[in-house]
C-alpha cells in the first residue's frame, strides 16, 4: 500500500520549481528534472493563474481562463503539442497536467488536483511516483519535499508571490552570472541581502545538463521518504 497518513490520504514526494517572473526556464527545468530521472515514472503539472494580467502574453490574454469555472484541470495525451504540459511528457513524465485557476483561487483548485492525483494512482503499486509542479503559488498551501526557484538578475520584475516565498527555496538557480546579483535592479535591491548571499545557489543556462548539486538533491528527495500531503 502506497505511504499514506493515519486518515488513509496519500504522502508524495513532491518538487516544486518556481521563479521571479515568466520566461526565465521554469518549465525547461522541470524537464530537466524529469529527463535526468526518466525511470522515476513523474507525475509532473504546471499550475496557472490567470486574469488582471497575471498570465498574459503581450498585454494579450493568453486563453488558458476555463470558460465556465474559476479553476479547471486537464490531462495532457500527447506529447507533441508544444504546450508545457506536453513538453513534460516529451521529457519523460508518466503523466503530464495543467491546473488553471482565476488569480486568488487557488484554493478551489486543490481539490481537483487531489482528485486528478488520486485518480493517477496506480492499483497495487507500493510507491506513489514522485510529483514535480511548475508554481510558486503552491506553497501557500503546503511545504514540498524540494524547492528551486529560478532567478535572473537581469529581469527586474519581481512578482510578489515569488518574494514571499524564496527564503523557502532549497537552492536557487542562476540564469545570469553570480556577480549579476551585484548590479541587479531596484526589484532586487529590496530583498533582504543575506538570502541571496547565504542561499545554496548554483548556475545553469538554459539548454545546459541538470547541474549535479540540483541532481544530488533530487536523488535525495526521491531516496527519502514521502513526507507531502497535497
Amino acid at each position: 500500500m502506497a505511504p499514506s497518513e493515519p486518515n488513509g490520504v496519500p504522502r508524495w514526494r513532491l518538487i516544486v520549481v518556481g521563479g521571479h517572473t515568466r520566461s526565465i526556464g521554469k518549465t525547461q527545468l522541470v524537464c530537466d528534472v524529469i529527463s535526468a530521472f526518466r525511470p522515476a515514472n513523474w507525475i509532473a503539472g504546471k499550475i496557472t493563474q490567470y486574469g488582471h494580467g497575471v498570465c498574459a502574453q503581450n498585454g494579450e490574454n493568453c486563453d488558458c481562463a476555463p470558460d465556465e469555472h474559476v479553476c479547471a484541470i486537464n490531462w495532457e495525451v500527447q506529447a507533441d503539442t508544444g504546450t508545457d504540459s506536453a513538453r513534460f511528457l516529451a521529457a519523460g513524465a508518466r503523466r503530464s497536467f495543467w491546473l488553471r485557476t482565476k488569480q486568488g483561487f487557488l484554493a478551489e483548485g486543490l481539490p481537483l488536483l487531489r482528485a486528478a492525483l488520486q485518480q493517477a494512482i496506480e492499483a497495487g503499486r507500493a510507491e506513489l511516483p514522485p510529483v514535480i509542479v511548475e508554481s510558486n503559488s503552491l506553497l501557500q498551501f503546503l511545504k514540498p519535499s524540494l524547492y528551486f526557484a529560478i532567478v535572473d538578475p537581469a529581469k527586474e520584475d519581481f512578482k510578489d508571490s515569488a518574494r514571499a516565498v524564496l527564503d523557502r527555496a532549497d537552492a536557487l538557480v542562476l540564469r545570469g552570472s553570480a556577480n549579476a546579483l551585484i548590479t541587479a535592479g531596484p526589484s532586487w535591491t529590496r530583498l533582504p541581502a543575506h538570502l541571496l548571499r547565504e542561499k545554496p545557489s548554483v548556475t545553469q543556462r538554459e539548454g545546459e545538463p541538470l547541474p549535479e548539486p540540483l541532481h544530488v538533491l533530487v536523488q535525495r528527495t526521491l531516496e527519502g521518504p514521502a513526507n507531502v500531503s497535497i
